[in-house]
């Protein structure tokens, strides 16, 4: 019972803290992912003011904005880092990826006036010891020709902002504005593609397949659950692995089931014969010891799946009584991006769990109620 209580309030403690950490996962990456994007199959996007009107104008579309993106290297006096490099139009993206609600210095509207200038993430700000107001050598895989020779593409790019988000995207994304992606990247009358915001994140995927429908050949449109959905996919299979393995802790304890009720099969056959000369069967026999084990399944179950829900509901409250008992940081945001334990309960994981805890135990409870059942009272009452 007591194994039983273990696994299943275990379950649905850590199925709720991975669920916690895939809604907080989800909400800082799609925070600067756009719901989808359309572009070209080879090279750049051209002519786009015409498809970007007739894409605004489609339903469920909210906001249309170009993009330009390219990797490249930022320098500072000392450091070397690789980053990508993502042109925007600060004004028209504002309803799609705005940097004003994750900017943590600065303002968006600096990059359209101050030329070549730059906003980075903090941890790679961080990594390049660079602050506002201090500049950034960037190249980027664009050749220049000079009287001297070819020489890949540099400029001296200005900070004016750092903006957080909490996941990796601080340590890998600059943006600055379109003005200065054209000039660096050399991208005249084209983009890279067109970024869309959709009326609600959950419907995307049915959006842009709509819109990739009507859209002409040689342009793709994908939504963040495919440009980003490996990521996604791989949390989801991380929970069911975790779920399988910690689902083995239950399965142990249905063991000890099938232990205890052959012990007591074994004491109770003087009792099993006396039931079955005075008439019971040996399907009424079965199910007296079925109905044994299920019993006790259900008490260590039902205790376990309260206590987990418990557990799910004030993991972040004792996470921080612990901390502030032991005197130390459990969980350094330097580190793990996060300060606390995220923690959302589904109830479907919980009736998920409830549910293969009890078939577990009713499997476990089959055995013993067959040999239950197969005693002869003959051959236990021959010497009574």
């Amino acid at each position: 019972m007591l194994g039983m209580v273990l696994g299943v309030a275990s379950l649905i403690t850590v199925l709720s803290v991975m669920n916690g950490f895939s809604g907080e996962l989800r909400q800082r990456i799609l925070t600067l992912v756009p719901h989808g994007t359309v572009t070209a199959e080879q090279g750049q996007l051209m002519q786009w003011e015409p498809l970007a009107a007739q894409l605004a104008a489609q339903e469920g579309v909210i906001a249309v904005a170009p993009y330009i993106s390219e990797k490249a290297i930022l320098a500072s006096d000392r450091l070397l880092r690789g980053a990508q490099l993502t042109a925007i139009d600060p004004a028209r993206s504002q309803a799609i990826v705005d940097l004003n609600e994750v900017l943590v210095a600065g303002d968006a509207l600096a990059l359209e006036q101050t030329p070549f200038s730059v906003a980075l993430g903090v941890s790679l700000a961080r990594l390049l010891g660079v602050r506002p107001g201090d500049t950034v050598e960037v190249t980027v895989p664009r050749l220049t020709v000079t009287p001297l020779g070819v020489f890949p593409r540099t400029k001296r790019l200005t900070v004016v902002g750092l903006f957080e988000i909490g996941a990796q995207a601080d340590t890998v994304q600059a943006y600055v504005s379109l003005q200065t992606g054209e000039r660096l990247l050399g991208a005249v009358d084209g983009v890279t593609g067109l970024q869309l915001q959709t009326v609600n994140l959950d419907d995307a995927p049915e959006i842009v397949a709509r819109l990739q429908q009507s859209l002409p050949d040689g342009l793709v449109a994908l939504d963040w659950s495919q440009s980003q959905g490996s990521l996604f996919r791989a949390v989801k299979m991380e929970k069911i692995m975790v779920g399988v393995l910690l689902l083995s802790v239950v399965a142990v304890a249905a063991f000890n089931i099938v232990s205890t009720l052959v012990m007591s099969v074994a004491e109770k056959r003087r009792d099993i014969a006396v039931l079955r000369t005075m008439g019971a069967r040996a399907s009424g026999v079965m199910s007296i010891f079925v109905a044994h084990g299920l019993a006790l399944a259900l008490v260590g179950v039902s205790v376990g799946a309260v206590l987990g829900v418990m557990l799910a509901l004030y993991i972040a409250p004792l996470t921080a009584f612990t901390e502030s008992a032991l005197g130390m940081k459990l969980f350094d945001p330097s580190v793990y991006f996060i300060s606390e334990l995220p923690s959302v309960l589904m109830w479907s994981d919980v009736l998920i769990i409830v549910i293969a805890s009890l078939s577990l135990a009713f499997l476990a409870t089959l055995y013993p109620a067959w040999r239950a059942a197969r005693v002869a009272p003959a051959e236990v009452l021959r010497y009574e």
